[in-house]
């Protein structure tokens, strides 16, 4: 299932906050946020993460950018999971996320 991105509200900054929303093919509508805890252009972006359904269950995004001989070697870390199913699901989900994100830009 393919995600179609309904809003996405950015403000890349340490201290910013983001939220995304989207419905899947299914229906099923989802929405995400949190706060930029650090910000360095083409370098670091770290964040928290909590669905809007759960925000207690925030979780800790780390992406790390790196030049790689003529493009950007990327490095995405997603941590402090609430428990091993909700690892399980993001990894999902962030699997799917970056298949498409890698034949879109292939």
């Amino acid at each position: 299932m393919k995600p179609a991105t309904l809003q996405a509200e950015l403000d890349v900054r340490t201290g910013g906050s983001y939220r995304i929303s989207f419905v899947r093919d299914d229906g099923e509508y989802f929405e995400a946020g949190g706060i930029y805890r650090e910000v360095v252009p083409n370098e670091l972006l770290v964040f928290t993460w909590a669905w809007h359904s759960t925000p207690e269950r925030e979780s800790l995004v780390t992406i790390s950018f790196k030049p790689d001989s003529t493009g950007t070697l990327m490095v995405f870390h997603h941590a402090q999971f609430a428990d091993e199913t909700a690892r399980d699901n993001h990894q999902r989900g962030w699997t799917s996320f970056f298949d498409k994100l890698d034949a879109f830009v292939a």
